[in-house]
């Protein structure tokens, strides 16, 4: 369900829901009514069920009159507060210390003589443990911290406009032809490696002719589209470096599957138009699947953010608090087009599968299966007479001619009343993929992306008929195009 943004002409405003109840095509979200089935010849999909809220993207597009914006924004939590250290703080593996030879044996020796038990005197040279910092000093290392990542990141965030050629014919027989338009849209990007390649969003560069890429010290690069993912919502330009004698720095890549809740996080972008600002916030959640914008399918994993995310932010990096990449900005969930504190990026670890392929070929195929679906909970279960704690994803509906439909997957055949609503039953319920157990739909959508990929051979353990268990083989396709 799209709707128009009424603060941001042009904006695509796109219904997000907290679902209790959601249905999805493999890789696809679909707003709807409560178990309002959608049928579609794709992966899955999701219905979620509750009070819409506007999905916008943040990319800005001009038309032949004005420009608006129309690329996927995000807000970004704030980089690297000083975190006040508790008694032997934990310390991840990779950023440990190595320990003198020496200090780590007087370490590890007790005291010695009958003072044993008497703590030994602090060296004078520790540092002051930060419950010890006064507030000013630990707001001053935040700021520092933020000083640092912009100082360090900005050169390898670009602002990227791009201008696609409209042939208006048309009018009265005898008229001549309107004029040659244009549609502007703009975003951001950033440096993915020394050979010229720059990521962005799928959206803000579609069906563009003319790709321009700016960079913080004023450079500007003429870009060709290498490739494209509607499904992820990404891309890969190249830009010609070498002919200018223009040095590149490349962004580092974080890890997205190590980001939790209450990391900090900041974004570098160009927001309505003002290039190169940084906002900063914390990731709120994780885990999100949304519905990518440019397809029926589905992005899982998304990262969500409260730093402040607008129009022109698309396609720009999320970054942790050391600087490093963990997320392409893609959308923002708001009724005004603005952000309001709930913005989303596309997890690096997909942005690391996904665009040396669009580099090597201009595209990545996904596995396909070919059914919708809703996610098993307590109140379903008990309605397709399973245990309240039975949990899996429920198939409604299976595409014809589809590897589902060829491995013998069972859509539901009848429907039973909740409080006024009927909902679909009956169904096969999937439990599991090659041994790998499913609780719902995000996660089977995220095991056929992550794990599989077309022509491979999956066992699928379902329950059947409420009672029945079964385990079937499914040729997994290509996602057909839309």
């Amino acid at each position: 369900m799209f709707n128009l943004s009424s603060s941001i002409p042009g904006a695509m405003a796109r219904s997000l829901t907290p679902s209790r109840w959601r249905s999805r095509w493999l890789g696809m979200t679909i707003s709807a009514p409560m178990f309002a089935l959608l049928f579609l010849t794709a992966g899955c999909a999701s219905i979620p069920f509750s009070n819409p809220v506007d999905l916008d993207r943040t990319s800005r597009q001009e038309g032949p009159a004005e420009a608006t914006e129309v690329a996927a924004q995000t807000q970004i939590p704030s980089s690297a507060a000083a975190e006040p250290a508790r008694e032997s703080p934990p310390v991840l593996q990779s950023e440990r210390q190595p320990q003198a030879p020496a200090a780590a044996a007087a370490e590890s020796q007790p005291p010695a003589g009958p003072l044993a038990s008497t703590p030994p005197a602090l060296p004078q040279d520790l540092p002051v443990s930060p419950l010890d910092l006064t507030p000013d000093a630990i707001l001053a290392a935040t700021e520092q911290v933020l000083v640092d990542i912009y100082e360090r990141v900005r050169p390898s965030v670009v602002q990227i406009r791009a201008v696609r050629r409209l042939d208006l014919q048309g009018g009265p027989s005898g008229r001549a032809p309107l004029p040659l338009d244009v549609r502007r849209s703009a975003g951001s990007g950033f440096v993915w490696d020394t050979g010229g390649h720059i990521v962005t969003n799928h959206h803000v560069v579609e069906g563009a002719d003319i790709v321009l890429v700016t960079f913080s010290d004023g450079m500007e690069l003429e870009a060709t589209v290498m490739g494209t993912d509607p499904d992820s919502d990404l891309a890969v330009l190249k830009v010609d470096a070498e002919q200018e004698a223009y040095e590149l720095t490349p962004v580092t890549l974080g890890d997205s599957s190590a980001v939790k809740v209450g990391h900090l996080s900041s974004a570098i972008g160009n927001p309505f138009g003002q290039e190169f600002t940084i906002t900063s916030g914390i990731v709120s959640a994780v885990g999100r699947t949304i519905r990518s914008g440019n397809s029926p399918f589905s992005i899982p994993r998304v990262i969500q953010t409260d730093a402040p995310m607008n129009p022109g932010n698309s396609g720009g990096p999320l970054l942790d608090r050391r600087g490093w990449v963990i997320g392409v900005n893609t959308q923002i969930a708001s009724n005004t087009g603005a952000s309001a504190g709930i913005g989303f990026a596309v997890p690096i670890n997909t942005a690391k599968r996904v665009i040396p392929e669009l580099i090597e070929t201009g595209k990545y195929e996904y596995a396909w299966l070919g059914i919708s679906g809703a996610s098993l909970t307590a109140e379903y279960a008990e309605l397709n007479g399973l245990p309240r704690d039975t949990r899996g994803a429920l198939v409604i509906e299976v595409a014809a001619d589809s590897p589902a439909s060829s491995a013998g997957l069972e859509g539901s055949d009848q429907v039973a009343a909740r409080q006024g609503v009927e909902v679909p039953v009956g169904g096969d319920v999937i439990i599991s993929v090659d041994g790998a157990a499913i609780a719902d739909m995000d996660e089977l959508i995220a095991f056929l992306i992550e794990e599989t990929r077309p022509g491979d051979t999956v066992r699928i353990g379902v329950i059947r008929q409420g009672e029945e268990s079964a385990t079937l083989e499914a040729t997994l396709a290509s996602r057909p195009s839309f």
